[in-house]
């Protein structure tokens, strides 16, 4: 006689649980990418955080945490990194010596014509058209912005 599960069992298989999927198609994403980081010479909070100061050039270093949901004792070790690697400057803000900005170099912005083309290797990778991709990827940046809003004041 075959055993009867209840919807409740039904719904607990992990493939079933979202976070599981963002979880897990995170780190697929991240074997995807690994040779173009590797061609970088960057990791993945390296190459963000370039990208980001490719978008927005002297950013503060609590801004740059904050648009990559990096805490900022995560940030320095990194930052320091990027700047002996010499892709990056730190300099105290002259209006307010509280703040570090963070700028590119010439030789980080070279880094933005060396990566061009890499975003398609992902895009490729998910089997989606470019259209399918952006939807998701706007789907997945409005979930993310949901939860970050949900969370507030409960973490």
């Amino acid at each position: 006689m075959a055993k009867k599960t209840s919807p409740r069992t039904e719904a607990a298989k992990l493939a079933d649980f979202m976070c599981f999927s963002i979880y897990s198609a995170n780190l697929a994403y991240s074997r995807v990418y690994k040779p173009v980081l590797e061609a970088l010479g960057l990791t993945y909070p390296q190459y963000i955080t370039i990208i980001s100061l490719w978008e927005e050039d002297r950013q503060t270093v609590k801004g740059l945490s904050e648009t990559l949901f990096l805490e900022p004792s995560t940030m320095t070790p990194m930052l320091k990194r990027l700047e002996a690697m010499g892709y990056l400057t730190r300099t105290r803000d002259a209006d307010d010596e509280r703040n570090v900005r963070i700028s590119l170099t010439d030789a980080g912005r070279r880094l933005r014509e060396k990566g061009f083309g890499f975003g398609e290797v992902t895009m490729e990778a998910s089997g989606l058209t470019a259209e399918e991709f952006l939807t998701l990827q706007k789907a997945v940046a409005g979930l993310r912005d949901n939860l970050m809003t949900a969370s507030k004041g409960k973490l």
